[in-house]
This record gives C-alpha cells, structure tokens and sequence, in this order.
C-alpha cells in the first residue's frame, strides 16, 4: 500500500515516513499543502497522513479541495487538540485524527484501519483458499505452515486479496505498492508476481493476458 505524508517540519517528517516504511508501505513525502496537493491528486493514495498548519496551503484547504475529486482516505496528524479543530477537519471530510505527539503503534493501527475500512473489509485477517494474511501481523500462513514472504511480496498479495474478484491492471499495481523514487518501467512487479506463485502455487494469482492479475473469488 502507498501513503502520502505531508508534514512541514523535516524531522518529523522524515519521523512519519520511517514509522510507516517499517511498517512496511510505499511512501511519498510533501514539505508543504500545495506540494502535498498537487500529488494527491496525481496519484491513488490508499491512505494520506496530514499536519494542519502547512506552509502554502493549511491541512483545513487541503482536505477541502482534495474532496472536490478523490476520496482517498485522510489522517490528521496534528499538535492541534482542540475540540474545534478535530470537528473542522472531521467534517471537512478527513477519516481520522490523531494529535502530537504520537505513538507509533498507534499511528501504524489507525492507518492500517482506514485503509481496511475504506477498502470495505472489517477485518485485519483475510483468507485465500487454505492461505491466510494477517494484516496486522503482515505474516502469512498456509495451515499450520508459516509462508516466507518479503515485504514488497506481501504487499502484492495483501492488495490483490483486498480487491479480489477484480483484475488489477499493472499501472494500479505500480501506483500503489511502489513510491516515487521506484522505477515503474523496471520488471519488479513480474519478478514479484513470479516468486509469489512459487511460493503459493501457479493457481493464487491468474493473470488477464492484456489486463492484469486477479484473484479469483
């Protein structure tokens, strides 16, 4: 999954974005709203973590125009804690809030909840045939059998298993498990998509020859 902090303050910035890249997810950084807005709005987002006072343009004006096109789901991450502030953004049309400072198991969890509530599943463990996925764990298991899967190789399936039954095209595979600084031309997703059937069997993951992967329901 990919995730877009937008943080002014560079060490906290670069505090956010190490919390969630060991949690495992693609992340983009933003130093300011505009710069944050101009790539929430280039990109599908599965989740965005947003400061409130920003150079150029606040957290409120942020949400406010991002709502006008996307629903990506939004994170308030900020040192504001007043009741006002929690109910402006709220109603702006952010998913949650949280106030600094923060922990990091809690940042991870509540990141992790959007993410699995926008994508309409209630819980943090899915199944695949006899395979399980532990979202919260990211570990994965067949039967009694742990499965040794990489982070980028968990990431492709927890998001094929989150939209399955859909074929999933290429270029929405590389928007969302790769960040910015990845090269979208390389064959990183084949290789990936190669040692995954390895490890789960050739069945897992079909391909739609000119339109992607699926995981069958």
């Amino acid at each position: 999954m990919r995730l877009l902090v937008v943080e002014d303050d560079p060490d906290l910035r670069r505090l956010v974005a190490e919390v969630l890249l060991e949690a495992e997810y693609a992340v983009d950084i933003a130093a300011d709203g505009d710069e944050g807005l101009l790539k929430a709005q280039a990109w599908e987002y599965d989740a965005i973590v947003l400061d409130l006072m920003l150079p150029k343009r606040d957290g409120w004006s942020f949400i406010d125009v991002l709502r006008r096109t996307k629903a990506t789901p939004v994170l308030i991450l900020s040192a504001r804690d007043g009741l006002s502030d929690r109910v402006q953004g709220l109603d702006l049309g952010a998913d949650d809030y949280l106030t600094k400072p923060f922990e990091r198991l809690e940042l991870i969890a509540r990141v992790r909840a959007l993410i699995r509530r926008a994508a309409g599943q209630a819980s943090a463990v899915q199944s695949i045939g006899d395979i399980t996925l532990n979202l919260r764990s990211r570990l994965a298991s067949r039967g009694e059998e742990m499965l040794d899967l990489t982070a980028r190789e968990f990431a492709l399936l927890e998001y094929l298993a989150t939209h399955r039954g859909r074929v999933v095209s290429r270029t929405e595979l590389y928007d969302h498990l790769f960040d910015e600084t990845d090269d979208s031309l390389s064959n990183l997703l084949d290789v990936h998509v190669s040692n995954l059937r390895k490890k789960l069997g050739r069945d897992v993951i079909q391909t739609r020859r000119g339109q992607g992967y699926v995981i069958p329901e």
